[in-house]
């Protein structure tokens, strides 16, 4: 296959702790891998060229935690929550009675949708999650619709307690016959530890059984309140910790002190009126951050990573340069990938050209579709 040089490059944002940033540079990629970059004048020949014309080149956005699989609309409930009544995550049950009822062809059109609507947005990676079927069949199902379109699928079985079932004996099928039946699809398993979900029991017993079976624990950890799920999370080495909005000084040190990652949502908290997590607390202990949408129909229905960047800069005290480290480098350590979010010499040519002379450009003029070219 022949070689491409990608020249002209006003900034290129590696992702690579070693070299982050370049000016006036170049790359050059071949058979969907990056094998050079470096500054524009030191370039080597290839047989394509491509001028980026002075634009900033990023890896591609990864978003290491959405929710995709999903039928029905929960527009009234965001209304109510505009209107003052507070989120508690009741919905879920709403979406999930939707999801039953669609047939997998309307759930994976569905999703398809929204995953070509991230790309236009420059991610290129995406996690998926179950959670909104509740059965052994329609976990199952979502997780098989998942699978085949993406690589990272969460067994998200732990969602919440369906209605009219006991608590004790629904965590036995989630940790038992769901379990398996999901395992073969998925490669993550993840809980869902809240207040009205499941408590710090409820979610090693499950996490502990997924590992058992295979998967990779991650947790949706201390979102409404303080809790558990981080340290469970530590405890379990968990990939990553989820939301993490309300935390101990205790959760703080657990993560900067293991390789567990701190994932931060802003869009749930954009879409619930919630407090903002601290990114600056965790970033100044050592932590490792990432940014993710939370794709989902109740709390966080946005898909744009740039939005959720914009977001993170303005209202998590995130510097720009924090924020797009998050939503690549970041992503990509909570995933556990050492191949995506990042422009390095081995890594996929997964890239965005933003029409933008930098990336600063996604915080300083939000809203505004600054993507002007997705890799394929």
């Amino acid at each position: 296959m022949s070689a491409k040089l990608i020249d002209g490059i006003g900034l290129l944002y590696t992702g690579d702790p070693a070299r982050e940033e370049i000016a006036d540079a170049a790359m050059v990629v071949e058979d969907g891998r990056v094998v050079w970059t470096g500054p524009a004048a030191e370039a080597p020949v290839a047989d394509e060229r491509e001028d980026a014309a002075g634009r900033c080149v990023i890896p591609g956005f990864v978003d290491s935690h959405a929710h995709l699989v999903f039928a029905g609309d929960r527009t009234a409930e965001f209304d109510a929550r505009m209107s003052g009544q507070p989120y508690t995550a009741g919905g879920i049950r709403t979406t999930v009675a939707a999801t039953r009822a669609a047939s997998d062809a309307e759930l994976a059109t569905h999703a398809a949708a929204l995953l070509a609507e991230m790309r236009r947005q420059g991610t290129t990676t995406v996690e998926i999650k179950s959670g909104y079927g509740l059965s052994v069949e329609d976990e199952r199902r979502s997780l098989e619709i998942a699978s085949g379109l993406v690589d990272e699928t969460t067994y998200l079985g732990a969602h919440v307690v369906p209605a009219g079932v006991d608590a004790d004996d629904y965590v036995r099928l989630v940790a038992g016959e769901m379990l398996a039946a999901c395992a073969p699809y998925a490669k993550w398993v993840d809980v869902f530890c809240e207040r009205g979900a499941f408590d710090g029991d409820q979610t090693r017993e499950i996490l502990t059984a997924g590992i058992k079976a295979g998967l990779l624990p991650r947790v949706h950890a201390n979102q409404l309140t303080e809790g558990p799920g981080v340290r469970i999370a530590v405890e379990l080495g968990a990939a990553s910790a989820d939301h993490c909005t309300h935390l101990s000084d205790a959760d703080v040190d657990a993560l900067a002190s293991s390789g567990t990652v701190a994932t931060l949502l802003p869009g749930a908290e954009f879409s619930t009126r919630s407090p903002y997590p601290d990114a600056r607390r965790l970033i100044d202990a050592g932590a490792t951050v990432a940014i993710a949408t939370d794709c989902n129909p109740g709390s966080s229905f946005t898909s744009s990573m740039p939005f959720c960047v914009a977001l993170a800069v303005r209202e998590m005290r995130m510097t720009p340069l924090e924020a797009i480290r998050a939503a690549t480098y970041g992503g990509a350590r909570a995933l556990r990938r050492d191949d995506v979010g990042v422009l390095r010499p081995g890594s996929r040519a997964d890239y965005v050209t933003l029409d933008a002379p930098s990336y600063v450009h996604l915080a300083y003029r939000p809203g505004v579709p600054l993507v002007a070219a997705v890799s394929s």
